[in-house]
């Protein structure tokens, strides 16, 4: 496309190239290929069952590792703001009944009391209107009520993030999902040195209120926890944008200039590639519980933190023998066991592979970052699922796939999909390093061709949006790939204001 002189200067400011724009316009017009799945990952087959011995050991590698000095984080994406979660009662706000008829709208203001954010409604409610929430509910006021809840005006939480509302009632007061990051955070990544260190990816336009927060309630989980905790935000990069198309595929504008659109959670990898830590966990901003509900999440983080640190451990070990060493033929098939069974990546052609070039083939598998994903057995949440799929070198590994990636119109591939058993809760560990303790660098075990293309509007205009591949799914796609199964009680995500009143939330 020709670009003007303004074109130019903006792509500069975003930090954008040429290249890369037109690179996105030709994923518009090629699209993405689907990805061959080879089988659903299913326990024993791609998938790790925790036994209580498994357990136990996990554990206690875990709990030494804390005490070994090494630098623990974890990192929460945080920037979403909340307004999906009231995506049914911003309809009724602006829709033409006076009152709820939508069953979700109906449960919403039966259930008003019980929200943890309600004595706030309720004030807000009177300072506005001189009465309270149920009076203005006896006389029909109920969109007096809703505008409360979700404009400026109010409360605001149609606007804030999620991370800022009030999920859960504690005893003489409420807690948001980032308190709840705090306290789960110091229960099983608090280091040797007393020290808890959170990331919190954040928009621009809410950077302000998160560090307002965290430093209004900081103090106090220190002293619950004694603990120190760091605290940092990063936001997502302009240059990580996406160019917004016209159903024909040609750029769309306003007022002449380009539009621009976020490239979706997988930008997010290069806000973790900034990072640097011995482990990461990463898990999102609305799976949070109430204190007396949080020892099966901790228990099993601590699990798949052990099982990262034993298997890192052993990666490294072969690492250093292939780089440094001379190993056996036995060591070398050993590795390749492990390769298969561990890791579950497996390859027909190692079987005729010379010695030096399996040594060559081991150590290019080996020497990559290194995730651990908790996976819950299905029971209708939505989360993508767990699969065994064909990489580009012909090679087979686990992956976590959208539904997108899957093709429609492949019976066998649907029948597997059908057949998947888990999905994927985003809950992972990882380890960014090599064995020698240096950084990777993550961009480049992105596959860039498993992002997708979504249908938006803007203004009533049908555009088309670009999805960068997905931070743990194609962003983190040659990886090494542990999938673990945990239990259904660890995840525990608020898609909707009325999910609040879950048992899991009280």
């Amino acid at each position: 496309m020709t670009l003007t002189n303004e074109d130019k200067e903006f792509l500069s400011e975003k930090g954008i190239t040429e290249t890369r724009l037109n690179e996105q316009l030709r994923m518009f017009a090629e699209g993405f290929p689907y990805l061959k799945i080879i089988a659903p990952a299913t326990v024993g087959n791609g998938i790790i069952a925790v036994s209580d011995d498994l357990k136990e050991k996990s554990l206690d590698i875990w709990e030494k590792y804390l005490n070994s000095g090494g630098k623990i984080l974890k990192m929460v994406p945080a920037s979403g703001a909340a307004s999906r979660m009231f995506k049914d009662l911003f309809s009724f706000l602006n829709g033409s009944h006076s009152k709820p008829h939508e069953e979700s709208v109906k449960f919403f203001f039966n259930n008003i009391e019980s929200f943890p954010f309600f004595p706030h409604l309720n004030f807000a409610v009177l300072s506005l209107f001189g009465k309270s929430v149920g009076t203005l509910m006896k006389e029909g006021r109920y969109k007096d009520i809703m505008e409360t809840l979700l404009e400026h005006t109010g409360l605001n939480y149609g606007q804030l993030p999620k991370a800022l509302l009030r999920f859960h009632k504690t005893y003489g007061g409420t807690r948001t999902p980032l308190e709840e990051h705090l306290a789960e955070g110091a229960e099983y990544a608090t280091g040797k040195n007393k020290t808890t260190h959170l990331h919190f990816t954040v928009s621009n336009e809410h950077y302000p209120l998160f560090v307002r927060k965290t430093e209004e309630v900081k103090d106090y989980f220190e002293k619950l926890y004694n603990t120190k905790f760091e605290i940092s935000f990063s936001e997502q990069k302009p240059s990580t944008d996406t160019i917004a198309v016209l159903k024909d595929g040609t750029p769309y504008r306003e007022n002449g200039k380009l539009v621009f659109r976020p490239g979706g959670h997988g930008a997010l990898i290069e806000n973790l590639n900034d990072l640097d830590a011995d482990v990461i966990f990463i898990k999102n901003i609305d799976n949070v519980v109430p204190d007396s509900r949080r020892d099966v999440t901790i228990t099993f983080k601590k699990v798949i933190g052990g099982i990262l640190v034993a298997t890192k451990n052993k990666i490294d070990r072969y690492c250093k023998l292939l780089s440094t060493g001379n190993p056996t033929e036995e060591q070398l098939n050993e590795m390749l066991h492990f390769l298969r069974t561990t890791l579950c990546v497996s390859n027909e052609h190692t079987e005729s592979m010379g010695r030096e070039e399996t040594i060559a083939y081991l150590l290019s598998k080996f020497n990559r970052p290194i995730r651990v994903c908790g996976m819950v057995k299905n029971e209708g949440e939505p989360g993508g699922g767990p699969f065994l799929t064909v990489n580009p070198d012909g090679s087979v590994s686990p992956q976590i796939l959208e539904s997108t990636q899957i093709d429609p119109n492949n019976k066998e591939a649907m029948k597997m999909l059908k057949e998947s058993t888990h999905f994927n809760p985003v809950d992972l560990v990882v380890c960014t390093k090599d064995w020698n303790g240096n950084k990777f660098n993550l961009l480049d075990y992105v596959d860039p061709a498993t992002g997708f293309i979504s249908d938006k509007s803007k203004g009533g205009t049908a555009l088309k949006a670009l999805e960068l591949p997905g931070l743990w799914n194609g962003a983190m796609s040659n990886w090494n790939t542990l999938l673990v199964e945990v239990p259904s009680e660890t995840f525990n995500p608020v898609k909707t204001v009325n999910d609040l009143l879950r048992e899991a939330h009280k």
